[in-house]
């Protein structure tokens, strides 16, 4: 039967002999196969024996077998098959609750299942599938390692802003460094297109009384705010409903503030929050109430219901000086030195009782700008202490690396109280110039919302930025764990938890499937291995690896098991990355999959693979077996 099914696909293709590459390839495509070239031009290479350039019909049905016929898949086919040659709906029940745990699974759901994969009419109708089926079943997104329920928003969204993670960017507008590269929109729309949802913008004097956006003091190029503000409007609610904070670095004068307030109403409208949303606030809204809402983060004279009271009345001209503190430190970049050409400090006064060192300063601010800002009013942090006393609920701080990492060291439970609080972004140190990110994972882990990365650098950080934030149906809000939400909280990252529910991975890796070959490599070959990296809290931490698979970057087998005992699953993220073994330059990346493990779905499951530049590399992918055990059932 599949013999004739097999024919009645491919022998038009025939009729008028021998078929070439390109053709062998867009046949495969036709046949629901999807393969990557260089993989197809080296097997149809090793097939095409008289080496014409041109292949017969027996020669394309091995080709074909080559690249489907993957023996593991036959292997578990022919366990859940009596015959060898169909499995039957009670068979395929019977493999989706005991491989896959799809537990409320029964005959007509496996019927649907049959009916979308089984290419073949015959044995769809008899309610069967044959091993063409499975195979592309086993190949479709629902057999993902990322479980399907995750793919979209399944939180709850009512919790106020400071519950949640979200997904933000430092210096959006830069596409490359930080001294020389161009500023673009680009950095913005595809910020947001990845479901970012706080966005920097570097504000300053333009000419013609219209503010530009750059890197100030450097030599990167300028755009005009209003553009800025436009691509933004744009693209803003392309990926999510759920709101977009923009973290103004304001460096203008109160002047081009009051433009700054025009073209943020005239833009964005009705989309622009401007005014409180309860009576008496007390706690910051929820993603729900916000959704389809931009915030604006900046300084901010007076309280909320000042600003209330103000509503609709004509702030032109109107400029008032706020004390500003800011710390005296220049690791931390332009967040941390205040002040501009066009906004000079004034009463410079050192505050010496203690360290780090505080400045005082006198800053103007619009009052036009300064009343769009409601519950996202910057401020900049200066103790726990203070915070406890002094910090009103609408205010957030935004932290250098360096001084947080001090913090994390010497005080990270008093840090997971205060992010429990507070809104509180952590961004790198000006030090990195060539917009290298720090490691976001130890500022997740003890609760900070806003953890700032340059989007536009590839590599370790962005994979688990772009893997975390898979989460939640890629929305950019992700509901913090109990323990960094509940004020009687005794979780400290740094230390073991007292109680928790710690998990047992096992994660089978079985093999991979056309993997991309190595740059080294004049065909299609690779010295392929898995390396596979736990991210957590620090006891969690660690990587494992498999043995090295010669030459093979078509289907290198390893059929190895890993286990990871995990205390902290919450906050944990698995790493797969594809390496080809080289000894002397050291391993050569190949591409790479991140995930929450919470997010892991269990049995016999494929990993896509994506670039270092984050771009899918379809269909390259591993093939793995995965088994989570929960220990036990307590809580922090």
């Amino acid at each position: 039967m599949e013999n004739k099914w097999f024919l009645s696909m491919i022998l038009d293709e025939f009729r008028s002999g021998k078929i070439n590459l390109e053709k062998t390839h867009k046949l495969l495509e036709k046949l629901d196969i999807q393969c990557s070239y260089v993989h197809v031009k080296s097997i149809f290479k090793d097939n095409d024996r008289l080496k014409q350039g041109k292949i017969t019909i027996e020669e394309f049905r091995s080709i074909y077998r080559i690249i489907t016929h993957r023996e593991e898949i036959v292997e578990i086919f022919n366990t859940y098959s009596g015959n060898r040659k169909l499995l039957f709906e009670n068979n395929l029940v019977q493999f989706l609750i005991q491989e896959q745990y799809i537990l409320d699974m029964n005959k007509t759901i496996a019927f649907e299942i049959i009916k979308k994969y089984e290419p073949i009419e015959e044995v769809k109708k008899a309610h069967q599938m044959s091993f063409e089926g499975f195979i592309r079943y086993m190949g479709s997104s629902e057999c993902l390692i990322f479980k399907p329920d995750c793919g979209r928003v399944y939180q709850d969204m009512s919790h106020p802003l400071n519950d949640y993670f979200i997904s933000s960017s430092h210096n959006t507008y830069l596409i490359s460094d930080q001294l020389l590269g161009p500023s673009d929109l680009w950095g913005y729309v595809s910020a947001l297109v990845k479901g970012c949802r706080c966005l920097e913008i570097d504000c300053w004097d333009g000419s013609q009384n219209e503010p530009i956006v750059y890197h100030g003091y450097t030599l990167t190029s300028k755009l005009l705010f209003k553009t800025v503000i436009q691509a933004i409007h744009k693209y803003a609610f392309l990926t999510s409903d759920y709101p977009v904070v923009l973290s103004l670095e304001n460096h203008c004068s109160p002047s081009q503030q009051e433009v700054m307030a025009d073209t943020l109403q005239s833009v964005f409208g009705d989309t622009l929050l401007s005014d409180i949303l309860d009576d008496f606030p007390d706690k910051l809204p929820s993603p729900e109430a916000l959704k389809y809402k931009i915030l604006v983060k900046n300084k901010k004279i007076g309280t909320l219901k000042e600003t209330h009271d103000r509503k609709g009345s004509n702030k032109h001209g109107q400029v008032e000086e706020c004390e500003e503190i800011y710390q005296v430190d220049e690791t931390e970049g332009s967040e941390a030195l205040a002040g501009s050409e066009n906004n000079p400090g004034r009463g410079t006064e050192i505050i010496t009782a203690g360290l780090p060192l505080f400045t005082k300063r006198k800053v103007k601010v619009a009052m036009a700008l300064s009343d769009l800002v409601i519950y996202t009013k910057a401020e900049k942090f200066r103790s726990f202490q203070h915070s406890r006393q002094y910090q009103q609920f609408n205010e957030s701080s935004s932290i250098g690396e360096t001084e947080a990492r001090k913090l994390l060291k010497l005080r990270a439970h008093e840090f997971v109280l205060h992010t429990m609080r507070f809104i509180t972004r952590i961004y790198p140190k000006a030090t990195r110039t060539d917009s290298s990110n720090f490691n976001p994972q130890e500022f997740w882990n003890i609760g900070c919302q806003m953890v700032a990365l340059n989007f536009q650098t590839p590599g370790l950080p962005m994979d688990l930025q772009n893997g975390k934030f898979l989460d939640n149906g890629g929305s950019g809000y992700i509901l913090k764990p109990q323990f960094l939400r509940d004020n009687k909280t005794e979780f400290n990252p740094n230390k073991p938890p007292k109680q928790s529910d710690p998990v047992t991975l096992t994660i089978r890796l079985i093999s991979g499937t056309q993997l991309p070959p190595s740059s080294h490599s004049s065909s299609n070959k690779a010295d392929t291995l898995v390396v596979l990296e736990l991210f957590g809290v620090p006891n969690d931490q660690t990587k494992q690896q498999t043995r090295v698979i010669k030459r093979n970057a078509f289907s290198p087998r390893w059929n190895e098991t890993f286990t990871f005992i995990i205390q902290v699953p919450e906050l944990a993220l698995m790493r797969f990355v594809v390496e080809s073994q080289n000894l002397i330059a050291g391993n050569e990346f190949l591409g790479q999959y991140t995930l929450p493990v919470l997010s892991m779905n269990k049995g016999y499951r494929r990993v896509p693979l994506y670039s270092k530049m984050g771009e899918s590399l379809e269909p390259a992918s591993l093939f793995v077996y995965v088994c989570k055990i929960i220990i036990c059932k307590n809580k922090y």
